[in-house]
């Protein structure tokens, strides 16, 4: 049997189970609908046969109930189907905090995953099973859709921004990792593989890695080296907001509107400060864009998000 097509891919996520039952209820519907108009059609045909008995009298009554009742069915069907649909895509897109959160950042042509505790990753992406994970995508070059059809989640990864997506693997095994969106000649190429671990095992990959600094540390020397400190640190002269417990909260701004400190909002903040001035604070922020890679700036903000714990 493994040398056939399978019909149905395999499904080893929480998220693929939720999508399954969605799109085989719309199957069934329109299978329902598709039986029923042909099962109407086939019944025609026979009725009015040529050389049928059937009486052909009263060809102008009117059949309004039918249609109406007809219409109706439809219509609540397909609307039930909305409402479930609507809520799964929120569902899935809506991510959740996660026991671990991974940094995947897309190039022309592979992945690179980045663990908060500094291990890496090319092409490959190793969790444990079991576990919410929770991915922050951002891409280097050109937009590139991170796709695991077993999971089946997929999300564009979009140059100049973060996205995020998440998974909760319920089977150990190896799965695909595809590029769904054409990205230039070695899209084809552009794969990878997702190891789903038990925990235990799982912790073992994590400590054999060898690294010696997480992310946050690696961020902090950044935020060193690039004269954030001089600003944001405790002991700064230049009148700045302190970083401290900024993850996560609510930011009033100058002109009088209020944002969630996410990782989209400390991106924009490095790239783009003018975009951003918090209330009470002169806009001096330098400006960093082009200055920083996006392996650079998942250091900083992993450091930034450490300041909140």
């Amino acid at each position: 049997m493994d040398h056939w097509i399978q019909f149905w891919p395999r499904t080893a996520a929480v998220n693929g189970e939720v999508v399954n039952a969605l799109y085989i209820a719309e199957l069934a519907v329109c299978g329902l609908i598709l039986m029923t108009v042909v099962g109407l059609m086939f019944s025609f045909c026979v009725r009015y046969r040529a050389g049928s008995t059937a009486s052909r009298a009263n060809l102008t009554e009117k059949t309004w109930h039918w249609e109406i009742g007809w219409t109706t069915a439809t219509l609540v069907l397909l609307l039930i189907g909305f409402v479930w649909g609507a809520a799964v895509y929120i569902w899935l897109y809506k991510s959740p905090l996660g026991d671990l959160e991974v940094y995947v950042v897309g190039k022309q042509w592979m992945w690179k995953m980045e663990h908060p505790g500094g291990q890496r990753e090319i092409d490959a992406l190793h969790v444990p099973v079991d576990k919410t994970v929770r991915l922050l995508l951002a891409s280097q070059d050109v937009i590139h859709s991170f796709f695991i059809p077993a999971f089946r989640i997929k999300h564009d990864a979009v140059p100049g921004q973060y996205e995020t997506v998440w998974f909760k693997a319920t089977k150990p095994g190896t799965y695909l990792i595809e590029c769904s969106e054409f990205c230039g000649t070695e899209h084809a190429h552009m794969k990878g593989e997702v190891v789903v671990m038990e925990p235990a095992a799982f912790a073992l990959w994590l400590r054999d890695q060898g690294v010696r600094e997480s992310l946050a540390q690696e961020g902090e020397a950044l935020f060193r080296e690039h004269g954030c400190s001089g600003c944001h640190g405790e002991n700064s002269t230049v009148h700045a907001p302190s970083l401290v417990g900024v993850y996560g909260g609510i930011v009033h701004l100058q002109d009088g509107s209020a944002v969630r400190a996410d990782e989209r909002y400390l991106r924009d903040c490095i790239l783009l400060p003018r975009t951003f001035t918090v209330a009470g604070y002169p806009p001096v922020m330098p400006d960093f864009s082009g200055q920083l890679g996006e392996d650079d700036l998942v250091k900083l903000i992993a450091y930034i998000k450490s300041l909140a714990r």
